[in-house]
């Protein structure tokens, strides 16, 4: 099973439409695809129609009174299950914090699940916390949506940085442009700056859009909705992309 996170340090970017719209679209090209909601306003969760509650909450999965199979639910889609969001996961870095080896307990959850999907992608929230180094150590890549401006491609910087001073090797990083206007000269330029300046810069790019909006009021992927729209095909460029990245077979 391959372990693909949407993150960025920073909300707002587009990471939860990022987790959505791939987890359906690997799904559609035949992966069994597991989205796990972990932030705790459940954006994941109100797309998919799925109630954001686990019985038992963080602490139940992490005391191993629950198993994740338990708590794993069907989507509307073939091939796509989703573990909700619960409340409970903001307090999740108190819970992390009292367990042994509290960075590795992400790992220690998912290995029971492991053969029975091919792509697990975290939904995860937006911070630097216990939360977001389990899924550091836990992932195989992270994507990380990034607005074409100079303080989103700073934030970026940091988290280079972060990664570089704490040692941590393993996961790759695949930044890509994410509610991008090419209207606008400076995200234009900004865009074609750092593609020719960082080669692990995705060429996928994710329009902002009203398409994208409307996930709010439909509650689906943009491709279920809007499959011939701007976004819809520059989502299925972005799998396309990941994918190879990723090297699945």
């Amino acid at each position: 099973m391959k372990i693909l996170a949407t993150y960025n340090i920073k909300g707002g970017v587009g990471k939860t439409a990022t987790a959505v719209n791939l987890g359906w679209l690997a799904s559609r090209h035949g992966y069994r695809t597991l989205i796990w909601d972990l932030d705790p306003q459940g954006a994941a969760s109100f797309y998919f129609r799925i109630k954001p509650k686990i019985e038992g909450g963080a602490k139940g999965l992490l005391s191993g009174k629950r198993e994740l199979d338990d708590v794993v639910k069907a989507t509307d889609y073939t091939g796509l299950d989703l573990i909700p969001a619960d409340f409970s996961y903001r307090n999740l870095d108190l819970s992390l914090a009292d367990s042994k080896r509290p960075v590795r307990q992400l790992m220690k959850l998912l290995r029971p699940i492991a053969s029975e999907y091919d792509l697990l992608i975290l939904d995860a929230p937006p911070s630097i916390s216990l939360v977001s180094e389990n899924i550091f150590h836990a992932a195989d890549a992270l994507l990380v949506p990034t607005i074409p401006t100079t303080l989103s491609l700073r934030t970026y910087d940091q988290l280079r940085k972060y990664f570089r001073k704490q040692g941590i090797s393993g996961v790759s990083i695949l930044p890509f442009f994410s509610m991008a206007d090419r209207r606008k000269s400076m995200h234009r330029e900004i865009m074609e700056q750092t593609w020719a300046e960082d080669p692990a810069v995705l060429k996928a790019d994710i329009p902002y859009s009203a398409d994208v909006e409307r996930m709010g009021i439909t509650r689906a992927p943009v491709g279920a909705y809007a499959p011939g729209s701007v976004p819809a095909r520059a989502y299925e460029a972005l799998w396309t992309e990941t994918l190879a990245r990723l090297a699945m077979n």
